[in-house]
């Protein structure tokens, strides 16, 4: 197709851009936070130090030749081998980092690290933080409103708490000297702004409440980020349950720590858990997703292609079966936009239907803008937004993490 011929892959060369920024400057502040976060051996320091020189001055090598996925890695990075990091695609090169993480403090391999998630005390610190405890209180007074600005509400929180992401937080430092896990926008206490595209009504008129008749509806939902994030997920969740409007739900999770907040098996049962042990709405909600995990509905599902370095028009059959007949697919924050319309620098009015007509039935992305890639505006937004841009470029929107948007294609 002429739109993919004319949109090119973003790569991290450009100076001054953000893909830069991320390997430049945010690759090399995670390693440091990982190094300090456990008291790794002198080879874990050994490896980490030995990543931080090759992704910010060397070349991309591939993994050693005991890792149990190097087959798989070899075929995916032959052509970007001996090749400098920030010449590769950016979808690409982030993956890899963080697969070479994982084999830098011993993820895979026999040992004492072995399975031990190197982002875990960057969750555990996030769920535990006051902030959730004001979200999980808040739901107690949203029960109060009529079932439509609940509804809203849950749809709403899904996507700002995408906001929460740690991945974009990473490195920014507060007054104080720490390190601020929730961004400058969550400590300005100003509602968002408008949404830069607002699907709501096609979302929920695929989605109605009460007995339909017809099949069961199933709806999947591909998560992103744990803690801030997926606590409202799953209250989402539990809405489209409890209301009618899915009879089961499916979401899919990373099958092993991917990013630095990206949801886990282990991070669905920790906020569920959270969720359960609340008082009020929240424990209540909890309690019913702990109940429908136990009896099927609510299953959580783990393909290995959720950490592949690729867009989802290339994901293999198999998981492309689990998502035909669904009555929709909630497609979650940034990472998983850029890989729902391709990693490349479209026109900020490329059709968004046409650039998802690859994904089997309909689908719905809920993001936060932290990256370059957006599709599907009108025209008149493209130029609001530029215009109040501020910094000279007319691009900061994209990137700042404080617009958001829900697209649907049916």
């Amino acid at each position: 197709m002429a739109e993919v011929d004319d949109a090119p892959v973003i790569v991290c060369s450009a100076p001054g851009s953000f893909a830069r920024s991320v390997l430049a400057e945010r690759h090399p502040a995670l390693i440091e936070q990982v190094r300090d976060a456990f008291p790794w051996s002198p080879e874990r320091h050994r490896a980490l130090d030995a990543l931080l020189r090759s992704s910010t001055e060397g070349v991309i090598e591939p993994l050693g030749p005991h890792a149990h996925d190097r087959e798989r890695w070899d075929a995916w990075g032959a052509e970007h081998f001996g090749r400098s990091w920030f010449d590769v695609p950016f979808l690409w090169s982030e993956s890899y980092f963080y697969r070479l993480l994982l084999e830098a403090v011993g993820y895979f391999g026999p040992g004492p690290w072995q399975g031990i998630d190197p982002f875990a005390p960057f969750k555990r610190a996030e769920l535990r933080g006051s902030l959730v405890d004001d979200e999980l209180a808040a739901l107690d007074v949203l029960a109060r409103r009529p079932v439509a600005e609940r509804a809203a509400a849950y749809l709403h929180g899904s996507l700002w708490g995408n906001r929460a992401d740690l991945s974009f937080t990473v490195g920014s430092q507060t007054a104080d000297g720490g390190t601020d896990a929730g961004g400058t926008e969550e400590r300005s206490g100003e509602d968002p702004p408008p949404l830069v595209a607002d699907d709501s009504e096609v979302l929920w008129s695929l989605l109605p409440t009460g007995d339909s008749p017809g099949a069961a509806r199933t709806v999947h939902v591909i998560a992103d980020n744990s803690g801030r994030e997926l606590i409202p997920d799953l209250v989402l969740i539990d809405h489209l349950l409890e209301s009618g409007r899915a009879d089961d739900v499916v979401l899919h999770v990373k099958p092993y720590p991917y990013y630095v907040s990206d949801a886990t098996m282990a991070d669905v049962v920790d906020c569920a858990r959270r969720l359960a042990q609340a008082s009020g709405e929240a424990g209540e909600a909890g309690r019913r997703l702990w109940a429908a995990m136990g009896d099927g509905r609510l299953a959580v599902r783990a393909h290995g292609f959720f950490c592949a370095p690729f867009p989802y028009a290339e994901m293999p059959d198999e998981l492309r079966r689990q998502f035909d007949g669904a009555a929709l697919t909630i497609v979650k924050g940034d990472l998983n936009y850029r890989r729902l319309v391709g990693d490349r620098l479209w026109s900020p009015t490329a059709s968004f239907a046409g650039l998802t007509a690859h994904f089997p039935g309909p689908v719905a992305a809920l993001r936060t803008l932290k990256s370059d890639v957006i599709v599907g505006l009108e025209p008149r937004t493209v130029a609001r937004l530029e215009d109040a841009a501020g910094d000279g470029t007319g691009r900061a929107w994209r990137t700042s993490g404080t617009h958001g948007l829900v697209q649907v294609r049916t």
